[in-house]
C-alpha cells in the first residue's frame, strides 16, 4: 500500500462489529512504509455515524493492541488525517483560512451522563461543586454586609 500511495479509512466500529480485528495503526504508519490512514464511521457494517464515537473507539482499539494514540493523535486521524488520505488536506481537514468546513457546537448536556451532571450541579447547589471543576458556573457576587450596594461584594 505504501509503495502504491493508497490510503485507509479506519472504522474501528466496522472492524469490531464484523469481527474483523483489531486494525493495528502503528504497524500502518509505520516510518520505513508510511501509509495514509484516516478515521471515519462506516454506517454498513459499524454502529455509528458519531464521529467522536468512533474517536472514543479508536482509541480503545489503539489501547488494546498495546500501542497507546493520543486524544490528539485520534482526532488529528478524524480530521486533516482523512483529509490527507483523500488528498484533500489543501480544502479540507483543518479550520484554516480559506478551508472548507462543517461546525459542530457540543451541547453540554447531550449525553445522559453529562445531563446528569449539570442538573446535579444545579439542584444540589454551587457549594458542591469543586472550585476547579471546567464545568463550574461563577458564582454571584455576595454582600457582606447585607445592604447589596456597597464595596464588601466578594464572589460567594
Amino acid at each position: 500500500m505504501h509503495e502504491r500511495d493508497a490510503s485507509i479509512a479506519h472504522c474501528p466500529t466496522s472492524n469490531l462489529f464484523l469481527g474483523s480485528g483489531l486494525f493495528r495503526l502503528r504497524v500502518a504508519k509505520d516510518k520505513k512504509r508510511p501509509i495514509h490512514v484516516g478515521l471515519g464511521t462506516d454506517i454498513g457494517a459499524g454502529t455509528s455515524f458519531s464521529v467522536l464515537r468512533t474517536i472514543n473507539e479508536a482509541y480503545k482499539i489503539a489501547a488494546l493492541n498495546a500501542a497507546p494514540i493520543s486524544a490528539f493523535e485520534a482526532l488529528y486521524l478524524a480530521t486533516l488525517g482523512g483529509a490527507r488520505s483523500l488528498g484533500l488536506e489543501d480544502r479540507i481537514g483543518s479550520l484554516e483560512a480559506g478551508r472548507e468546513a462543517d461546525i459542530v457546537v457540543l451541547e453540554p448536556k447531550a449525553t445522559p451522563l453529562l445531563a446528569f451532571r449539570e442538573n446535579r450541579s444545579r439542584s444540589a447547589g454551587r457549594d458542591l461543586v469543586r472550585a476547579d471543576d471546567p464545568w463550574r458556573r461563577p458564582r454571584r457576587a455576595r454582600h457582606l454586609c447585607g445592604r447589596g450596594a456597597c464595596q464588601c461584594a466578594r464572589p460567594g
